[in-house]
């Protein structure tokens, strides 16, 4: 029979003095031990990773089960599972956390209501993403991604729909799974081909972002964007400014690109995330200076022939 968490391993039963808002610092905690025992369920090996102790964890539960009104997990046999309440609040937890991480770094701002990130290095690499109006298409003079977006409406996000075959070759599709965003296609005309070669792309094919050129943090500062995009089915534009490898293991090379998201969907009607990538030829994030594009190779564009 299923137990609530606190029935079986009741913590401190001493009056606390109740307080109005938690301190962030404790909030942070609270959610930390969350996630980690959602991720491990395993309260040995969620004090474990977190280097804490049992009574914390169970502590940060249960204070945050009491505030929020709906138990997080259930426990059978000494074996923890998510309630409904859990696995509807984990995904907003996770992203807090990280988002959290980021901001108290100064990483990451929202700027006139749109969200920028940003990422240095004392070697030079740096990553600058800002999410751009969608206006930016028609005003920024890339035939190609205004081809997308029309693309995209007259089929619906419907990938193997004959309103979007013209734009199969320029786009990149992922597909969503435990370990991140696989890539599954790769366009012969799109700018990542453009960039890395047909066969470094075509090689990409079934790996995960945090594999691609770029490692780990490529992968983090994508995934934002991407989570938005799935859960509203809409599209989102985003400019990015880094430094990438043309090859494995090569030399970071300057790039400014914007890119187009759309949901879409497989055949089968499972979530595919279309991505149109285009060059920048002018660059729209506070603090980046326009000169970066000066330094891009000449060959890194798309050639549109829509």
């Amino acid at each position: 029979m299923n137990q609530h968490m606190s029935d079986i391993e009741p913590v401190n039963t001493v009056p606390q003095t109740p307080q109005k808002e938690p301190a962030p610092a404790l909030l942070f905690e609270m959610m930390r031990s969350f996630v980690t025992l959602a991720s491990t369920l395993n309260l040995s090996h969620a004090v474990a990773q977190m280097t804490s102790t049992r009574q914390t964890v169970r502590r940060h539960i249960q204070q945050l089960e009491d505030t929020m009104g709906a138990p997080l997990f259930s426990i059978e046999n000494r074996r923890y599972s998510l309630t409904k309440a859990g696995e509807e609040a984990l995904p907003e937890a996770r992203d807090i956390l990280d988002r959290g991480k980021l901001w108290l770094g100064g990483k990451t701002r929202h700027i006139d209501g749109m969200l920028r990130l940003s990422y240095e290095e004392p070697n030079g690499w740096c990553f600058h993403q800002k999410q751009q109006p969608l206006s930016l298409i028609w005003d920024g003079g890339s035939p190609m991604l205004q081809a997308a977006l029309e693309a995209w409406t007259q089929s619906r996000g419907e990938l193997e729909s004959e309103a979007f075959r013209a734009m199969r070759p320029y786009v990149l599709v992922y597909r969503d799974s435990p370990n991140g965003w696989i890539c599954t296609e790769v366009g012969e005309k799109s700018f990542y081909t453009q960039w890395w070669g047909w066969s470094n792309a075509r090689s990409s094919i079934g790996r995960p972002l945090k594999l691609f050129p770029g490692g780990p943090e490529f992968e983090n500062m994508l995934n934002f964007p991407f989570r938005e995009v799935e859960a509203t089915y809409g599209v989102r534009l985003d400019e990015v400014v880094t430094q990438i490898p043309r090859e494995e293991g090569g030399h970071p090379v300057p790039l400014a690109y914007k890119r187009l998201l759309m949901a879409g969907r497989y055949p089968d009607k499972s979530f595919a995330l279309i991505a149109a990538v285009d060059r920048s030829t002018t660059v729209n994030i506070e603090g980046v200076d326009e000169t970066f594009l000066q330094e891009m190779p000449l060959d890194a564009k798309v050639t549109f022939t829509g």
